[in-house]
């Protein structure tokens, strides 16, 4: 569950994290497979809403939560995007499945208060539900050269292999 970062933007879908995620799952067990089920644009309200849908057509055994961004760039209240978050860890786990959390951060224009409160809220939930978690998906890449697209916001492709290894290291564990 993500949004244009998880969907591959501005880069070839099979060259996405999530695209190198898959084809390492099945290097590993030829029966793992992954369902990207990222749109770029998607807020923690329309991921909340898509969820319950997806986890009884899946059935995962992991769910990878990549969501926040575009709402803390709308300037949404933390408490809602909180809430959004916590409702999808909450089903993703009642259907059985571990979770992945992958935090976010956006950029200081939004003021140093909201982008604290944006950033921990990943922490925050992590702790308490239980999960695994990121504290920030795009680390060592955001501020890299070459690592970012000229947005400022989406990875390029070089920055897709370290994405992936930094999930993996997370998931591998859980299979």
């Amino acid at each position: 569950m993500g949004d244009s970062i998880s969907a591959g933007f501005g880069i070839a879908k099979d060259s996405s994290w999530a695209a190198l995620m898959e084809l390492k799952l099945k290097d590993v067990n030829s029966h793992n497979r992954m369902i990207n089920a990222s749109i770029s644009g998607e807020t923690t309200s329309g991921g909340a809403h898509r969820i319950s849908k997806l986890l009884k057509q899946h059935q995962p055994n992991i769910v990878i939560i990549e969501l926040g961004g575009n709402d803390g760039l709308r300037g949404s209240p933390i408490k809602v995007i909180t809430q959004n978050l916590s409702r999808m860890i909450v089903q993703s786990q009642q259907a059985g499945a571990e979770v992945v959390l992958l935090g976010m951060r956006i950029p200081p224009n939004y003021g140093q208060r909201y982008s604290e409160l944006f950033a921990g809220q990943y922490q925050s939930l992590a702790s308490e539900h239980r999960i695994t978690h990121l504290p920030f998906l795009l680390q060592g890449i955001a501020a890299v050269p070459g690592m970012m697209q000229a947005d400022g916001i989406h990875p390029t492709l070089n920055a897709q292999p370290i994405m992936m290894q930094n999930i993996w290291q997370l998931i591998e564990p859980m299979l």
